[in-house]
């Protein structure tokens, strides 16, 4: 034991061999752990940079329910089973997507709520540009809607911007870049966006 009970019962001085270098097997690794510790620190700060610079026009936006988004379906002879799902807002499907066969498609999204392209302004130039959208990244209300690609109001978009002429540092040529919707799209009949620079 490293250290003694004084009679008083609080901890003594430590003993005479830890002092001289002899140290335990468990304390080997101590210094290690403060190296490991200020490395994650380092690690969760520069998070905290490169998530601060993504400053997004809207923060806070009213989270939509499942209700709201999805319509219960119900189908077979008698109207029984409810485990199909309808899109009732607009959504982004991809050009590369095959529909499976009606019977077994769990969420269905109709064909006149599919959205290719958004009208998405550009801070600084100050000017509005049609672009096509690449992707949905992220929806704030739910991570189910952003895999089916459901487009509110807050969710955050991949706009191509190559026709801008945007360039790197390097020279190379910015193909795509994130977008915050800013309108409610089921109400415009139009995606309104604003790019995040």
């Amino acid at each position: 034991m490293s250290s003694v009970l004084d009679p008083s019962g609080s901890m003594a001085e430590p003993c005479d061999y830890t002092r001289g270098g002899a140290v335990p097997a468990y304390l080997l690794d101590r210094e290690g752990q403060s190296r490991a510790k200020v490395l994650s620190n380092m690690i969760k700060q520069k998070r905290k940079e490169k998530a601060g610079k993504w400053e997004v026009p809207l923060p806070k936006v009213r989270a939509q329910g499942e209700t709201e988004v999805l319509k219960v379906i119900r189908t077979g002879k008698r109207k029984k089973k409810a485990w199909k799902r309808m899109v009732t807002k607009v959504c982004f499907v991809g050009d590369g997507f095959t529909r499976k066969p009606p019977k077994y498609e769990r969420f269905i999204r109709p064909m006149g709520l599919r959205f290719k392209k958004a009208h998405v302004t550009h801070p600084e130039l100050k000017a509005t540009f049609c672009l096509p959208i690449l992707g949905v990244k992220k929806n704030p209300s739910s991570p189910l809607y952003t895999t089916l690609g459901v487009i509110t109001k807050g969710t955050v978009i991949e706009v191509n911007v190559s026709e801008l002429g945007l360039v790197t540092q390097g020279g190379k040529v910015i193909w795509g870049k994130y977008a915050q919707v800013t309108n409610n799209p089921e109400n415009d009949g139009c995606i309104n966006a604003v790019l995040l620079v």
